[in-house]
């Protein structure tokens, strides 16, 4: 798995949150049983605003898998 953040810090990190432009300080890895293979990982990313209630919404839906900083985050994981 490679580690090499320089494609993500050429690129602005902006949290997923509908109309949030902060940046970003959280990856919710997440997947949804119904439609993804079970080591599928999707990413969405939160500021600190927003990293509880877009877990919180993931996790009532049994979607959520991991949360990490944005620094420990790979090009891999989407």
């Amino acid at each position: 798995m490679s580690t090499d953040t320089s494609r993500r810090q050429n690129h602005a990190v902006i949290c997923s949150a509908k109309g949030c432009r902060v940046g970003a300080a959280y990856g919710l890895l997440w997947n949804n049983p119904k439609l993804h293979k079970p080591e599928r990982r999707k990413v969405w990313l939160a500021c600190e605003g927003h990293a509880d209630p877009l877990s919180d919404f993931l996790s009532k839906r049994g979607f959520l898998k991991d949360a990490l900083p944005v620094s420990e985050l790979t090009d891999e994981m989407g």
